[in-house]
């Protein structure tokens, strides 16, 4: 009586290892574009609400925080001046903090800005934390370059 064990082949092992190693390649690059898809809309959500802080700052204190001063005035009243007149009780943003990028950087602040020179620059310098760069490397803030920016 011929006896024949049950049991898979080496081929046939490697060959499921292979396809499911091909099929993780395959969905990881997916899911990887997705999340720096998401963290880039995260960021411009946040550059959003920094937007609104800073108009409210300016509508009750009549300017914008000064460069110096930074993002950091809309969570606690400034010390250097120019002093605001009329601080709100419990800053500007909820949660005592400015936010971070969805990277972990601070965004960054200029007053007067460079882009909108009647107003403020907020932007953040994307994944790689350093000017430049493209897709989520890229740099980008409260303006609109070739349709992209926060607006």
């Amino acid at each position: 009586m011929n006896v024949r064990k049950q049991g898979f082949t080496l081929i046939e092992i490697m060959a499921v290892v292979l396809i499911m190693g091909l099929l993780a390649g395959i969905v990881g690059t997916f899911v990887v574009g997705q999340i720096n898809q998401a963290r880039v809309a995260t960021a411009k959500a946040q550059i959003k609400q920094i937007e609104s802080a800073l108009t409210f700052y300016q509508m009750d204190n009549g300017r914008f925080p000064t460069e110096e001063q930074g993002l950091e005035a809309l969570v606690r009243p400034p010390t250097a001046g120019p002093e605001p007149r009329n601080y709100r009780p419990g800053g500007y943003i909820q949660g005592g903090a400015v936010p971070k990028d969805p990277w972990d950087n601070v965004f960054n602040y200029r007053f007067p800005g460079e882009v909108n020179q009647h107003s403020f620059d907020v932007w953040s310098l994307g994944a790689d934390g350093a000017p430049g760069g493209d897709e989520a490397d890229a740099d980008f803030g409260n303006w609109a370059e070739n349709g992209e920016g926060t607006g």
